[in-house]
């Protein structure tokens, strides 16, 4: 048997204390380093199961597998099997891929579900509740990676998730917390009282057990996707829909496949960068930003000056812009990724930046947001013993997703929904606008903004990165880039960097608190710019191989849990 239970409790102790103590992480600004192997994720356990893969004679691909469940356990706001997400790899020899397995629209959806009479858009209805809920993928994403590249027993890589699931795990104090924010959500969301519902109130240190989620994940074990999308576990969510109005069918769940895809690829002084392809906006949105910023000379305006904020914010403002209007399921829409890729096109695009003066966000293209709401997801990065490189971003879309429990499975389905476009210019939950590439319709994936990206350098492998944060994803990442390529950062220092983020819609600059002095402030106002305050969002897990060619794998510790180690 795996010995989780050793494992649970020799890592009790130190989760029962506070985020940064918890990690073994000190004031130093260099990460974990890994001579041979590296696996930087969302929680502490997560990471040692993907480590204990490697160790087994697993690749990077096994341990993808294995912490992508365990995340589905120890880390449910975000790890799931009841959402999906994207996957870019790198095998040893430089051969790539990406694996799209994004939710997908039932087959009873309809363009103007989320509409009133009057044409509106009924609030939260695609972000609460079973109507909220695509047709999962996260299952069949693993079973395809496995079934194509895995070299252990499937079994051997979700047995440590049923016995984390079975057994328990204590929670951190941020688990906690997230668990007692979403109370009343909880309640309201499900006809039955759902474990995560607690009158007390969670604490730092409380045991989670779950049974119905280690049976659920025992069924997978056992009989692969199938084991999900069909018999007892696709029963339990069809049966879950019906009492909630879903419209997920068992012809859903049996239809539904992830999609391999080319990645899109581009290049920043010197270095080639290797992204997710649509339906996610975030490589093509990457590589526009990296274009742009070619064109400055970022290392000597230094990070986070007045004159580097600006350069990014106006690159950020016609980046996401295009994305509004471009960016969809190429299955469904004819996706311009080459013309939005095309050096020619981007050198235009970003003709019209000025140095000393901002441009309007209304002048670039018409439209009105006030708000920027959830900032969620999850992303973790492996590198294994060969050089074989994974990089995976997964989500529900909402910390727990559509808030909605399967009963009797014990796992949240997602609310992905929401990142269609409900209405042409009207703003999802990321106060991100949407066009009619991005329209509802049956079995369309809907546009995301995960951006799991691998750089190279002389072809070899370079760096692994990626992150959670809704809208803030995609310039996070960016971000991470700089500060290594340009500010010549290391991997740690780059995570721990205080970020910004502007993304066209609304016309302000987010910056995490303690990010920028008064002056770079000032200068910013005086330039026309708005800035607004926000405490953290994002967390990168991101890997690096130094000049020796050990690993740093950068863990975002300071915005809490996220744990790097290697071997």
């Amino acid at each position: 048997m795996y010995s989780i239970k050793v494992l649970t409790i020799s890592l009790s102790f130190s989760l029962l204390m506070s985020c940064e103590q918890e990690l073994g992480n000190t004031n130093s600004e260099v990460g974990a380093i890994g001579q041979n192997a590296m696996i930087t994720s969302a929680h502490p356990l997560a990471t040692k199961v993907g480590l204990d893969i490697l160790r087994k004679g697993g690749n990077a691909y096994d341990a993808t597998v294995a912490v992508q469940f365990a995340l589905a356990v120890v880390f449910q706001r975000a790890g799931n099997i009841g959402g999906g997400g994207f996957l870019v790899l790198r095998e040893k020899d430089g051969k790539t891929a990406a694996l799209d397995f994004r939710e997908k629209a039932p087959k009873q959806a309809s363009r103007d579900m989320y509409l009133d009479e009057n044409g509106e858009v009924i609030p939260m209805k695609s972000r609460f509740g079973h109507q909220a809920a695509g047709v999962p993928g996260a299952v069949a994403g693993m079973w395809e990676l496995h079934q194509q590249y895995g070299v252990l027993d499937w079994n051997v890589l979700i047995q440590p998730a049923v016995e984390l699931a079975f057994y328990g795990f204590t929670l951190t104090n941020d688990a906690a917390n997230q668990l007692n924010l979403k109370q009343e959500d909880f309640i309201k969301a499900n006809r039955e009282t759902p474990w995560t519902v607690n009158a007390a109130g969670w604490q730092l240190g409380d045991t989670v057990k779950l049974p119905e989620l280690a049976a659920t994940l025992s069924f997978i074990r056992d009989m692969g996707r199938d084991g999900f999308y069909k018999g007892i576990v696709a029963d339990q969510i069809v049966k879950e829909m019906n009492r909630g109005g879903g419209l997920i069918s068992v012809e859903d769940l049996e239809d539904y496949q992830p999609k391999w895809r080319e990645p899109v690829t581009g290049s920043y002084r010197g270095y080639k960068i290797i992204s997710m392809s649509p339906p996610s906006s975030g490589g093509v949105a990457l590589i526009q930003l990296l274009q742009g910023a070619e064109q400055y000379d970022f290392g000597k305006s230094g990070h986070n000056t007045s004159e580097g904020i600006h350069l990014m914010t106006e690159l950020a403002r016609r980046v996401y812009a295009d994305r509004a209007t471009y960016l969809g399921d190429p299955d469904f829409y004819d996706v311009p990724v080459d013309m939005l890729l095309s050096s020619a096109y981007n050198k235009e695009r970003f003709s019209t930046i000025q140095l000393g003066q901002k441009t309007l966000s209304n002048e670039i293209k018409e439209g009105e947001v006030d708000i920027i709401e959830s900032v969620e997801t999850t992303h973790f990065s492996i590198v294994d013993a060969n050089g074989n490189a994974a990089s995976l971003t997964t989500t529900l879309n909402a910390y727990f997703g559509c808030k909605v429990l399967v009963r009797g499975a014990g796992f949240f389905l997602n609310n992905e929904m929401d990142d269609f476009s409900a209405k042409s210019g009207v703003p999802n939950m990321f106060g991100l606008l949407g066009a009619e590439a991005n329209a509802i319709v049956p079995e369309k994936r809907m546009l995301s903004s995960m951006t799991p990206t691998i750089l190279e350098k002389d072809n070899e492998l370079f760096m692994v990165t990626g992150t959670p944060g809704g809208a803030t994803i995609i310039t996070s990442v960016f971000q991470s880039i700089l500060n290594v390529v340009d500010h010549g950062m290391s991997m740690q220092e780059a995570v721990n960097a205080k970020r910004v983020h502007h993304q066209w819609l609304p016309d302000r600059i987010l910056v995490e608190e303690g990010g920028l002095s008064q002056k770079v402030a000032d200068q910013l106002k005086a330039l026309g710019h708005e800035v607004e305050y926000r405490s953290s969002w994002g967390k990168i897990d991101a890997i690096l191989v130094r000049p020796d060619g050990s690993y740093e794998g950068a863990a975002d510790y300071l915005r809490c849990d996220d744990y790097a180690e290697g071997f």
